[in-house]
């Protein structure tokens, strides 16, 4: 038949709009018809390619998280800048996970629960405008068993393969030594594109990525000397030579705070003050608490560094024991391997170290009141407008504002002054640390408040000396975690994203070159009133377990999934043993038998 005019356009028209054009899939190997070739899986993931059951085609992937790997099998491509792309991938399993990173934006991640059924993950994103490349992956979950994978799609243009490595990172440095842990740092490297990670050896040892140019190796045997080199990788997979080796050996003594249990228990005393909740006397302190600190050490005024302690004036507490006695108790607390610090400040404890005089007076009136009742260290408290940056003071490492720069000078010299025994432990709001995901001080702008996540240099200063950080995971409004959500108090989820910042570290204002690094996980307690008397975001005994078991042993998660599993999380602090005892004790006695039933 000779079709022509009309009719021969219409039914060509048909056929184009019947057949439509199949996806730019950009991955090789999507539905791993050839094993795993083009994947990097797990080392302990046993990945393979399955020949049932499958999505399509005759292969799958099949991979099982053991222990701390959770079976994460990825790919790089190379992509186009200032461009959208559709990632989907058909799954099955408990937990099934699919996302990308390098993608110069917010990347994304979706997951799923689909049992034994094949359901398709969906996500999307838009490459940077420097962006050459990305990784996708597809993984599963701490302790869910076997998860499946097929067609994997990356729907886009490819880009142009970068095959150039960055340059060999800078000079090698070794410091910062305790008992347990040295701290690396390295000139940066250049390239291209952009580099994406450090990877750190220690002793010729596999490498450990990191994103900034520090790395604290933790968990070292003391008097050791340990040998460190570096490499520069970018996204693509292009990494350079290492670096010359460099050395630093940990010291004998301990890092602060020897003698506390692996979990500890860390509880405000109301020392100097009542507020309806009842004063105790120090030999009345239940056995539950490892560490007691003394409320509160307060100021002469905002900016005279002269702090001042004094029990509870009789007429407020009736029941106040005699100085004699106090310390007595604090002895017999002492001999039972309890630790008793000075908080310093509170909520109307306002401290500003404007000037080297206060610093110093800091100093000395602290030291003065360590010694007077025989405490084993200071607790530091600031809240209010204590801490605060200025404007262009951006550098974590090198801040330069008076009050911050003298904050960590005078705990320096404290630290110092009693040695490797000298207790440190901070308890900020989350709006003066984790906040700094989003702010960091007044911003490039000028515009943000100056005082958010303004504690972050001085924790990142103290960090070889700090023996516990526990965030006050309360009293706070909405922040973002991880996973670009924000989440609210009150609920496991909350603990388990502020925790998680802590111990993954995380980009300031969403900088990837500029990172607040990740503390030690025995450094990390989470901070909680004891009681809905104690202030705003109590959290019930059954949503905090939840959270320290997804924390620290990787189940009982909800809907935010923590970047890693973190066994040494070291405890709980709570506001107040005052309030606890107001409430029947049931936040010492059901988290001190919680935290002892944890191995």
């Amino acid at each position: 038949m000779n079709l022509r005019g009309p009719v021969a356009l219409a039914l060509a028209l048909v056929a184009l709009h019947a057949t439509p054009a199949a996806a730019a899939n950009v991955l090789a190997n999507p539905g791993f018809e050839s094993g795993l070739s083009g994947w990097t899986c797990g080392t302990t993931s046993g990945a393979q390619a399955v020949s049932s059951p499958v999505h399509g085609g005759a292969r799958a992937l099949q991979a099982t998280p053991q222990g701390s790997d959770y079976a994460r099998c990825q790919q790089t491509v190379t992509v186009k800048p200032n461009t959208a792309y559709q990632l989907s991938a058909w799954v099955q399993g408990n937990y099934v996970f699919l996302g990308a990173t390098g993608t110069g934006g917010t990347d994304p991640q979706t997951w799923g629960a689909p049992g034994a059924a094949w359901s398709q993950l969906k996500t999307s994103f838009t490459t940077g405008p420097s962006t050459t490349s990305v990784t996708v992956y597809v993984n599963g979950w701490y302790g869910q068993g076997a998860y499946l994978a097929d067609d994997v799609v990356l729907d886009g243009p490819g880009g142009t393969p970068d095959t150039q490595a960055p340059t060999v990172p800078g000079t090698v440095s070794v410091g910062g030594a305790t008992s347990s842990s040295l701290t690396v740092s390295w000139a940066a490297s250049t390239d291209n594109v952009g580099v994406a990670r450090y990877e750190v050896s220690r002793d010729g040892g596999l490498p450990v990525a990191v994103t900034g140019t520090s790395h604290q190796a933790t968990g070292l045997a003391a008097a050791t000397t340990y040998r460190f080199k570096v490499r520069a990788c970018d996204a693509a997979g292009n990494c350079s030579a290492y670096t010359p080796e460099a050395s630093g050996t940990t010291t004998s003594g301990g890092g602060g705070g020897g003698g506390l249990p692996k979990r500890v228990m860390v509880g405000y005393l109301h020392a100097s003050f009542a507020n309806g909740s009842g004063y105790i006397r120090m030999s009345e302190v239940p056995n539950e608490w490892d560490i007691i600190n003394l409320a509160f050490g307060e100021p002469t005024s905002v900016t005279s560094g002269d702090i001042r302690f004094r029990q509870c004036p009789a007429a407020e507490c009736p029941n106040v024991e005699p100085e004699a006695d106090f310390v007595a108790a604090i002895r017999a607390k002492q001999a039972q391997g309890k630790k008793v610090l000075i908080s310093i400040g509170g909520q109307n404890g306002q401290v500003q170290l404007t000037t080297a005089a206060a610093r110093d007076k800091f100093v000395e009136s602290v030291s003065a009141i360590i010694d007077r009742y025989g405490l084993d260290g200071l607790d530091i408290d600031f809240e209010g407008h204590s801490l605060f940056l200025n404007p262009g003071d951006t550098n974590l490492a090198n801040p330069t504002t008076p009050v911050v720069v003298n904050l960590i000078s005078a705990l320096k010299s404290l630290k110092s002054r009693y040695g490797a025994t000298f207790v440190l432990t901070m308890a900020p709001e989350t709006f003066f640390v984790q906040l700094g995901h989003q702010f960091y001080g007044p911003g490039p702008n000028g515009t943000a408040d100056s005082r958010s996540a303004s504690y972050l240099p001085v924790i990142h200063a103290l960090r070889n000396d700090l023996t516990l950080l526990h965030v006050q995971d309360y009293n706070s409004g909405p922040i973002m975690g991880l996973d670009g959500q924000y989440h609210t108090m009150g609920g496991h989820d909350f603990h388990v994203a502020m925790t998680d910042m802590l111990l993954a570290g995380f980009p300031i204002m969403g900088n990837a070159g500029n990172v607040f690094p990740p503390l030690r996980q025995d450094q990390v307690a989470i901070g909680l009133p004891a009681s809905p008397n104690a202030g705003n975001g109590f959290t019930t005994v059954a949503e905090v377990q939840k959270a320290f078991d997804c924390l620290a042993r990787g189940t009982n998660c909800g809907t935010y999934r923590p970047r890693g599993v973190y066994p040494n999380l070291r405890g709980l602090m709570t506001w107040s043993i005052n309030w606890d005892r107001y409430n029947g004790f049931e936040f010492s006695r059901s988290h001190r038998a919680y935290l002892n039933a944890l191995t």
